[in-house]
């Protein structure tokens, strides 16, 4: 029998102030993390809701006097919502498909085939992990230049691929899964490709689903690299369009794009997540 970790003993438990101050700590423990996982969001609808004048007057509202949910529908129509978030959600398709393709090829030629070298090719995909973002914005951007790539989506897609952590993930993942699989799969004449794609990725499912996440969430949520690279006002994405708004747009028409911008990924998450909890007890991270 399992046994189970508690800082109190089921001896202790069963009296019933100590049960009661537990139950006390834990409600009060899950309404702070709900007060911090859904308060920013809370306040973006409350404030996308606002009038003008309640924002500057009244910040601190829990919510405004006189709601307009009606501008959404201006946000959407004046400020071009709908044209930036197409741009996002091509930016963030392109963006997705090549970092799942290059984690799930990646972690399998590593954790499955293991050439001699595959753990030179893995430490210097660790390595890149330690060099910040900022250092080789430089030289990214002159060889995007070199390949007439600037203000084309490829410029964001093709190094959205060097994303070492997701490659980390597929790799710890394959490694869990048994040897004995492949090695009867090789025995019954499978070669690389149907191993790959009729042993291995239909096991994934789990991993295949925090790799989209992680993907989509970096992909939606990137500014600087998006602003570099897509310098055509017409194809940059929300991350960007709403920094440019900011000058000219009212605030309440802002915050109502910004909760727009931000609904997308929620609802993701939202959708896949038993398939993202199953994938990281799989990786074994912890949150």
């Amino acid at each position: 029998m399992e046994r189970v970790m508690s800082l109190i003993s089921r001896v202790e438990e069963r009296r019933p102030a100590v049960r009661a101050g537990l139950r006390s700590v834990q409600a009060l423990t899950l309404a702070f993390l709900v007060v911090i996982g859904l308060g920013p969001i809370f306040m973006t609808i409350k404030g996308a809701m606002s009038p003008s004048a309640d924002l500057i007057a009244k910040p601190l509202a829990l919510w405004p006097a006189d709601p307009r949910p009606e501008n959404f529908a201006t946000a959407w129509d004046d400020l071009g919502i709908g044209h930036y978030l197409l741009n996002t959600v091509q930016v963030v398709g392109g963006s997705w498909a090549v970092q799942l393709v290059v984690a799930i090829t990646a972690g399998f030629a590593l954790s499955v085939l293991r050439p001699w070298f595959g753990k030179y090719v893995y430490g210097a995909i660790l390595a890149t992990m330690f060099v910040p973002y900022t250092v080789s914005m430089t030289s990214l951007f002159l060889t995007v230049i070199d390949l007439g790539l600037v203000d084309s989506y490829w410029a964001v897609w093709l190094p959205s691929g060097a994303y070492a952590f997701n490659v980390l993930l597929a790799k710890r993942f394959f490694d869990a899964l048994p040897a004995e699989l492949f090695a009867a799969a090789r025995v019954d004449g499978a070669n690389t490709w149907q191993l790959l794609t009729r042993i291995v990725l239909p096991m994934s499912r789990p991993i295949l689903a925090v790799i989209s996440l992680l993907a989509v969430m970096h992909s939606w949520k990137d500014f600087i690299w998006p602003l570099v690279a897509i310098t055509d006002p017409e194809k940059q994405p929300i991350s960007v369009a709403l920094a440019n708004l900011a000058e000219q747009a009212p605030q309440d028409e802002l915050i109502a794009a910004m909760a727009m911008a931000l609904a997308p990924p929620v609802v993701v998450f939202l959708v896949f997540q038993k398939h993202i909890v199953a994938g990281l007890g799989f990786t074994g991270l912890k949150g």
